[in-house]
């Protein structure tokens, strides 16, 4: 994994070997990725070679950061209201926990 991190490349066995699990399994992974378009693959004879395509974790990244302030400002806002409509301490009002909403 570190190889296809660094820019180069590996085979199926290869990336399979440091873990405890089938060849199969391997594959199954690996056309999940590919179907992603994070990894492509290239046939050498009877072997397959596998690249890192880093370039759709920038757009995934890029939507994440954009999201990650439309819902920041939404959750700080909600914040800021319940803290004008509720009792800062329900505890101490009543002497009692409040109860949880199922």
């Amino acid at each position: 994994m570190a190889r296809l991190a660094a820019g180069g490349e590996a085979s199926v066995g290869e990336l399979g070997a440091p873990f405890a699990i089938s060849g199969p399994a391997v594959t199954k992974h690996i056309k999940v990725l590919e179907a992603a378009g994070l990894l492509r693959r290239a046939k050498e004879g009877r072997i397959h070679r596998c690249r890192l395509d880093a370039a759709p974790i920038g757009d995934a990244a890029a939507w994440i950061a954009a999201h990650r302030r439309l819902w920041g400002a939404q959750l700080d806002r909600l914040a800021a209201h319940l803290e004008k409509t509720q009792p800062a301490n329900q505890e101490k009002q009543d002497g009692r926990r409040p109860r949880r909403r199922r």
